[in-house]
């Protein structure tokens, strides 16, 4: 018989695989892979030994418009065929009597996901700078491409993209958020007055750094993962989130804090910054005004991330909301701090 964690029903799931995968070989073992702080991921293994993996949203307490599987499925399928390397979409599943809810399915990718600085301090110090080169470029060969020439033309509004992502934001705090939080608007208010001209439009990924990715071997990103916060406008929050999350700060808190690019060997941020640089006519001059949207807009998410592992929507994983909160002041904080820099 499969076995699964909470989140999965086997055997409608199985039913549904068998149907998109001829090779399956049941009995299926689901695995929740931990990390994932929103949508639900899973490893699929059947009886020979093959492996899959399969995306869900939360169980419970979804916020209006978040946790889109066919939009992150039909990303995936979009970029197949271009410089940017995901994983095979296989099939998405929108019949909630299969599993109570949208999922998909795609191939999985071999490599690792170096997720935090043991993870980095592990990874091979030779490869460290030229990992980081890869995933600067991978980043950039995402923003070089025409979002129509790959079928997302219709993604989403392009013009306006930092406007739209504060009223976004916000909006699911007033709505999902079970307390104040003064400072989270006041920096809002702070943003929305300095939104800096947008550089045309591209393909944003929306979460873009080295623990979102899967590395192969010889230091390369072997697939882009975590597509749920994709859309289409301008592209130098992504560049910004890059920064934020590189680990440049002796004082981050909470996985900023845990950041694999900390250890030695993979380079600091203004390498990233530089990078990129050289390989876009971006003017990059901005970056930060937007590495301090980035720190409100994680906030913003943590927030949300926060009320739902309060009301058990995350399956079998668990985190203390006290320590949840103080990671979102400290990027309040560092929001601020940015703010000034700009």
């Amino acid at each position: 018989m499969s076995t699964a964690p909470t989140g999965i029903d086997p055997g409608p799931v199985t039913a549904w695989l068998a149907t998109r995968i001829p090779e399956l070989a049941p009995p299926l073992t689901f695995e929740l892979i931990t990390g994932g702080a929103s949508n639900l991921t899973f490893q699929v293994s059947d009886d020979n030994g093959c492996r899959w993996v399969l995306r869900r949203p939360p169980t419970g307490h979804v916020l209006a418009s978040a946790h889109d599987m066919a939009r992150e499925h039909r990303i995936i399928a979009a970029l197949a065929d271009t410089a940017v390397p995901v994983a095979p979409a296989i099939g998405l599943c929108q019949d909630a009597a299969v599993n109570g809810a949208d999922f998909y399915a795609m191939g999985f990718v071999e490599g690792e996901i170096i997720f935090d600085l043991a993870d980095g301090e592990a990874y091979d110090i030779g490869q460290r700078r030229g990992l980081a080169e890869s995933l600067v470029d991978t980043l950039v060969d995402l923003h070089a491409l025409t979002p129509a020439a790959v079928g997302l033309g219709d993604l989403g509004r392009t013009e306006d993209y930092c406007a739209r992502q504060l009223r976004r934001w916000k909006r699911q705090v007033d709505e999902g958020s079970d307390r104040d939080l003064p400072l989270f608007h006041q920096i809002h208010t702070r943003l929305v007055e300095g939104i800096p001209p947008q550089q045309g439009a591209g393909i944003v990924h929306g979460d873009y750094r080295l623990d979102n990715c899967m590395t192969g071997k010889g230091g390369s990103i072997a697939a882009v993962l975590d597509w749920e916060l994709c859309t289409l406008g301008d592209v130098l929050a992504d560049l910004a989130g890059m920064v934020m999350w590189w680990g440049d700060d002796p004082d981050a808190r909470g996985r900023l804090g845990d950041v694999p690019t900390k250890a030695e060997g993979f380079g600091t941020a203004g390498d990233v910054v530089a990078r990129y640089a050289a390989r876009s006519d971006r003017d990059l001059s901005d970056i930060p005004w937007y590495v301090a949207f980035q720190h409100w807009r994680l906030a913003a998410i943590s927030e949300g991330v926060r009320v739902r592992y309060a009301a058990g929507a995350m399956g079998d994983q668990e985190r203390d909301d006290d320590e949840q909160s103080d990671g979102i002041d400290y990027l309040l904080s560092g929001a601020e701090a940015w703010l000034t820099k700009n």
